[in-house]
């Protein structure tokens, strides 16, 4: 009896850890230009409400200043012409967003760690408000990060803001962005909460079963 007893809780702990362990990937964390060849329009992240282009080819300019382009990640640009110029009076300031959902997701559980490149200058990186990473060029990688209550169950928002420093001519401006790793606690469907709850009651029922054994 003993030893089924303690192969029901042992099998019961099993079930409750399972159940409370399942994780993921954040899907809608997408790089900017993944996947995408040419000069065209990225789906996942916007401009200042507009279109966001992966408009540069490595070995023209901008990118060689700018890090290569590889199958990670591209440059967004304002054009379908990286190398146009802007902002040749005072500094431009560009929003580039990405929006992903937590649905199915524990928000508290979420994080996801990553990496940005600017032209000029990342002013904010900003989730659902929160200033997470800053600061950069276009010549290296720069780290950010965020984890727990910066995010909120259902649709989040992650808003890149770059700061373009005015220049008469020879002024392109992009952002860069990586994802390297992200993570969130999946929430059990209602079967899996009644298998939890079983679990529970099996826990519980062997423990005073033990008892009134010692007892007897």
């Amino acid at each position: 009896m003993f030893a089924k007893t303690a192969l029901r809780v042992t099998l019961a702990a099993s079930l409750l850890a399972s159940v409370s362990a399942q994780a993921a990937t954040i899907a809608g964390l997408v790089n900017t230009g993944a996947g995408l060849v040419g000069n065209v329009v990225d789906s996942n992240w916007t401009l200042n409400g507009g279109s966001a282009y992966t408009g540069g080819t490595n070995g023209s300019f901008p990118i060689g200043p700018w890090i290569a382009d590889d199958a990670t990640s591209r440059w967004l640009t304002p054009s379908a012409n990286a190398s146009d110029s802007y902002d040749p009076n005072s500094d431009g300031i560009y929003v580039y967003q990405l929006t992903f959902s937590l649905a199915g997701f524990n928000p508290a559980t979420a994080s996801f760690a990553g990496r940005f490149a600017g032209d000029n200058v990342v002013d904010s990186i900003t989730l659902n408000g929160t200033t997470i990473g800053s600061g950069g060029d276009f010549t290296s990688w720069t780290a950010f990060s965020s984890a727990g209550a910066t995010f909120l169950a259902g649709m989040n928002t992650l808003d890149v803001t770059v700061r373009n420093f005015a220049q008469a001519s020879g002024n392109p401006t992009g952002v860069r962005v990586e994802f390297t790793s992200s993570n969130a606690a999946v929430v059990p469907e209602p079967a899996s909460w009644a298998m939890l709850i079983a679990g529970f009651g099996l826990v519980g029922a062997a423990a005073r079963r033990r008892r009134r054994t010692v007892v007897a």
